[in-house]
């Protein structure tokens, strides 16, 4: 018997096959286009986890495609992400998403505080029609237009960290009782 590398399983498909493959790829192949709206560190470590309970915990290392999912869809859940297995189909996710680069100069440079206030506003709008995602890019580019900086300085981080916290405080204030992942990269 060949013996199976540290992150593979072993999957028993449909048919009755096993296969050997490693669990990222599964969880990647599972999830399909929403893998690429997911935090690559979020999928790697929910696989992982997942990994983890049937081979030290179950002490498996041959499972079902079909167990594989249901424990990965409750350790998704777990963090927050509204998903289901294929004998429960979930409703097609939205996702709203804001360049904060372009938000960022559209707001002036240098006027941080009206940033934060235009992003507030723009934030309570998008949650207004219910999303399941929020996802944030080009933080990096907003940074360096309101700081003016052309480099990554203390200040620039002091400020990406800002912007973070008050994008999930604004989720927790404005979001209520909504259930909505927010993603900021």
């Amino acid at each position: 018997m060949i013996r199976l590398l540290p992150d593979c399983l072993e999957f028993k498909t449909s048919t009755g096959e096993s296969v050997p493959c490693s669990a990222v790829e599964v969880t990647v192949e599972l999830l399909g286009e929403a893998a690429g709206h997911l935090d690559v560190d979020l999928v790697k470590n929910a696989a992982q986890s997942v990994l983890h309970y049937f081979k030290a915990e179950l002490g498996k290392t041959t499972v079902s495609v079909a167990e594989f999912s249901i424990a990965l869809e409750k350790v998704l859940r777990r963090l927050g992400l509204n998903v289901s297995s294929a004998d429960h189909p979930a409703p097609e996710p939205k996702i709203l998403e804001t360049d904060l680069g372009r938000f960022a100069k559209a707001s002036g440079a240098g006027l941080i505080l009206i940033f934060f206030a235009c992003l507030r506003i723009q934030v309570r709008e998008q949650l207004s029609s219910a999303p399941r995602l929020l996802r944030f890019h080009g933080l990096k580019p907003c940074v360096r237009h309101l700081t003016g900086a052309r480099r990554w300085t203390s200040e620039c981080q002091r400020l990406s960290d800002d912007i973070v916290a008050f994008l999930r405080d604004c989720l927790r204030v404005e979001g209520g009782k909504s259930v909505c992942a927010l993603v900021v990269q």
